[in-house]
């Protein structure tokens, strides 16, 4: 029977992809310095991965380029050429035409050809360049006597058809390399009712008489390593020892099955019918207030009881969907190689907090306003070597990349020690764009300045630089994800831009408070605290409105009754609530707290449409829809009024 191998397209493109980076990494890695048998050795791995799956759908493009690849990386790892940046420059602009590649191949979005073609020169050229010895790649030699050939138990996994592998076609690769003795093992064979077609059930046991290296004999199986179970012993004429392959042993299979994969869609409907219960959990708890007596008391035990499972549950479900900040973090070592090269400029990378997790959909998403302000601070930022040196400083600058949990939100930081904002530019700048500048601006609004549509500072417009474009982009990315950006710097010493961003977009801790006749939601990471203010804490400051007096300090008061359109209630004692957001703290007048629990964020723009101030909406336990407050959204509102 035949089988549909457009089933494991999907996979394939997705285990291609994690080969590119893990190819990148390695080859950065070398580029770097760093080497070694087992670093060369998984860039081939790689290569020949990917090679190998394009053949076996007729990706024949990407089949002919990583055939290349291999090649070049063959003679590298055999110790037949040495590593040189040449060829590290060819093999990661291979990656890049490969990923086009693969996007053609998976949504029909055609290639550049010329590209295509000018890589397939360009590792020709390296290929056809002179060759010398790489010494400082360790080539493992043959223990024991006189090699003669290999023996070979393969027992395939179950599964091993539903990657679209062929265990004959392996066959037929090993017997490239000399001749092969093949036996069959059909004592895992099930019985004919119990037999599924779809499954691999015959192993082998299989004897290649040729001395090849035992490199080649991993090559073959390199696509099924994780997919088999591997015993490769040398036969020699005095056999010592027996080795077996750790990358396909017996415990290679038993992780391969320890996870799955899963696609996204069903992770978010999990997380959507997480949503539905925690609002049916709002509705119980909202019956069984009503509740007197004994009963009352059981059914408020059971509520609690449930209120924890389902926390529980919606922990683990959105655990899911978390993901390390490194899958954002490792495309920077190669944009800030490619970035300073082409600059004339040296720079260091730093990075820490990789393993932090945060939502999948903001992963996504933060990817290229993190690009914007890596490219920023190489550009922009770093001196070049002569007037860092000139200045006392390193020649080699240093770009920052953190990650952090803080407060329930996720901090990214994107530092540089370069030359800092010139804070008298920026306002001289500004004034000749006509914006508005306040008249004794303090370090916060001079760099907020920088966040203005089309401001830019650049004397030459670049490909890089100069049109004015980025910042106000960025901001504008994070504010749509619920985050905030805030810009710190200091002349000569560098600038750090920080990020907070909510760990997820689908639930959060709120605190209700009641506005005239409505039901708001305030963030509760949001807010700092709740009080009742005394005779004479509230004053009126011209140019800046109410003004709350908390302990030794005075905040901004506005009434969300009035920002809202909603009223008041007509209480005579309104409860103020210091919030935090966007870098600025201010009180809200409410009507009354109502209490905490968690809501399920609905997206407003998406079931209805935009409205300022507004960051989504909720359905609370009686059915009523109620509204997030955008808590840096009244912080910049406060804000603009001081600037005018």
């Amino acid at each position: 029977m035949s089988i549909d191998l457009q089933r494991f397209h999907a996979t394939y493109f997705e285990e291609s992809r994690e080969g590119l980076d893990a190819m990148e990494a390695g080859l950065l890695a070398l580029d770097a310095g760093e080497r070694g048998a087992e670093l060369i050795n998984s860039v081939f791995r790689a290569a020949h991965s990917i090679k190998g799956g394009a053949a076996t759908f007729g990706f024949a493009a990407t089949a002919e380029l990583t055939h290349v690849l291999e090649t070049l990386l063959d003679q590298i790892r055999a110790g037949e050429r040495a590593i040189e940046a040449a060829a590290v420059d060819a093999m990661l602009a291979s990656v890049d035409v490969l990923r086009a590649l693969l996007d053609e191949a998976e949504h029909q979005r055609p290639a550049d050809q010329a590209q295509v073609r000018a890589i397939h020169q360009r590792l020709a050229a390296v290929l056809g360049g002179a060759t010398a010895p790489a010494a400082d790649v360790p080539v493992a030699a043959d223990a024991g006597g006189r090699l003669i050939g290999w023996r070979i138990g393969f027992q395939p996994e179950p599964s091993l058809f539903m990657s679209g592998n062929d265990p004959l076609r392996i066959l037929r690769e090993l017997e490239e390399l000399g001749p092969l003795k093949v036996d069959a093992r059909l004592d895992t064979l099930p019985a004919f009712d119990a037999l599924d077609p779809l499954q691999a059930h015959i192993g082998w046991t299989l004897e290649l008489r040729s001395p090849v290296k035992r490199a080649a004999i991993d090559d073959v199986f390199a696509w099924v390593a994780d997919e088999c179970r591997l015993q490769i012993e040398p036969i020699q004429e005095q056999v010592v020892e027996t080795a077996t392959t750790a990358g396909a042993s017996k415990a290679a299979g038993a992780d391969a099955e320890t996870s799955i994969r899963v696609g996204v869609d069903k992770i978010d409907g999990l997380i959507n019918l997480v949503g539905e219960l925690v609002i049916t959990q709002s509705m119980l708890q909202q019956l069984g207030a009503g509740l007197d007596g004994a009963l009352g008391e059981r059914m408020q035990a059971a509520l609690e009881q449930l209120e924890r499972n389902t926390r529980d549950l919606q922990d683990a479900v959105i655990g899911v969907r978390m993901l390390p900040v490194d899958a954002v973090f490792r495309r920077f070592p190669r944009l800030v190689r490619d970035l300073s090269g082409r600059l004339g400029k040296l720079v260091r990378l730093q990075t820490s907090g990789e393993a932090t997790e945060l939502d999948k959909g903001l992963i996504e998403k933060i990817a290229d306003p993190l690009v914007h302000l890596v490219r920023n601070a190489i550009d922009h930022g770093l001196e070049d070597p002569a007037t860092r040196s000139g200045a006392g400083k390193e020649p080699t600058g240093t770009i920052t990349l953190a990650a952090s949990h803080q407060d329930g939100h996720i901090v990214i930081e994107v530092g540089d020690d370069g030359r800092g904002l010139d804070r008298n530019r920026i306002l001289a700048k500004a004034r000749e764009r006509g914006l508005a500048v306040p008249e004794q601006p303090t370090d916060a609004q001079v760099w907020d300045l920088i966040f203005q549509a089309g401001f830019s500072t650049a004397d030459a417009v670049t490909d890089l630089s100069g049109r004015g474009v980025g910042m106000d982009v960025v901001r504008s990315n994070i504010r749509q994800l619920g985050g905030s950006v805030q810009l710190e710097s200091h002349l000569g010493r560098g600038t750090r831009v920080t990020i907070r961003l909510p760990l997820t977009l689908a639930i959060l801790d709120g605190m209700t408070v009641a506005v005239g006749n409505e039901t708001l939601v305030l963030p509760l990471t949001h807010v700092r605290e709740a009080l009742q203010p005394g005779p004479g804490d509230v004053r009126t400051v011209k140019g800046q409105g109410r003004m709350l007096r908390v302990r030794d300090e005075f905040l901004p008061l506005l009434s969300l009754g009035d920002t809202y359109g909603y009223g008041r209630a007509g209480t005579d004692a309104p409860v103020a609530v210091v919030i935090e957001g966007d870098g600025c703290r201010l009180a809200v007048e409410v009507d009354a707290l109502l209490g905490q629990q968690q809501v399920v964020v609905k997206s407003l723009e998406r079931n209805y449409r935009r409205v300022e101030g507004i960051s989504g909406a909720t359905i609370l336990g009686d059915g009523r829809v109620a509204l997030i407050v955008d808590v840096g959204g009244l912080a910049r509102s406060r804000r603009l009024p001081q600037a005018a």
